[in-house]
């Protein structure tokens, strides 16, 4: 933690003369895109992995129809189309698992006032406002000013970007969703689709507007994290499912 604590303090030394006070903030933006570099193949394997998925969709009707009578042996024909196709179902959830280590870091370090025994410097260092170890109730407080005083506003522009990347997701998710209406391997293999999967699809395109929480509870730091991740996953997904 203290040498992840030193590398940001020195990057935000080094981005000082260009931001002034928000040099950290700066630095977390720096960290996320390197940290989104380094994840991008995965992305792109997803991208590939999510097409391939929906190319099967008709070969899996075509074996749904022909085991409709043999449930076990539609199962096995499903997943030996999957590993003949070497498409995996769990490919899209990748990217995001690689990057959670990433932002429990950044949460923690931005949540302790220690750091190896010593006083978290970083705690010193503020977004315009608002500082990146406080969270949007410290910004709704008194002290903070109050949803309209300096930290307050900073909150306010963080949360119309992620309203608006979610807005962008929900409705390019929409469409995805009608021209594709993917059916997973074991609802294939069922012969139907899983219980409560219709709930699930309904729900599936607000799930980008959940970021809005995260961003409330989580220090700025964090937030600041999440809302840069998400705007470039939006934008790369918009790319790579073109």
């Amino acid at each position: 933690m203290s040498v992840f604590a030193d590398l940001v303090q020195q990057l935000a030394d080094l981005l000082q003369p260009l931001f002034g006070a928000s040099a950290a903030a700066a630095a977390i933006v720096l960290f996320t895109a390197f940290v989104r570099l380094l994840v991008h193949p995965l992305s792109r394997a997803s991208a590939r992995g999510q097409k391939a998925r929906t190319e099967l969709q008709p070969k899996i009707a075509e074996l749904r129809e022909k085991h409709a009578k043999n449930p076990e042996r539609l199962q096995r024909a499903v997943l030996e189309l999957h590993a003949e196709e070497k498409v995996s179902p769990l490919a899209g959830c990748l990217p995001g698992l690689f990057q959670l280590p990433a932002f429990f870091l950044l949460y923690h370090l931005f949540s302790n006032t220690t750091i190896g025994g010593k006083a978290n410097e970083l705690l010193s260092h503020q977004l315009f406002a608002a500082p990146l170890g406080d969270r949007w109730a410290d910004a709704l407080s008194g002290a903070g000013g109050g949803a309209f005083g300096g930290a307050g506003v900073v909150y306010l522009g963080l949360f119309v970007i992620v309203a608006a990347v979610a807005t962008f997701n929900f409705r390019r998710t929409k469409r995805m969703m009608a021209a594709n209406s993917p059916v997973s391997p074991v609802a294939a293999a069922e012969g139907q689709q899983l219980a409560g999967l219709g709930a699930v699809t309904k729900v599936m395109p607000f799930m980008s507007f959940f970021t809005l929480f995260t961003v409330a509870v989580v220090p700025l730091a964090a937030a600041l994290y999440v809302v840069t991740s998400t705007t470039w996953s939006a934008v790369e997904r918009a790319v790579l499912y073109r």
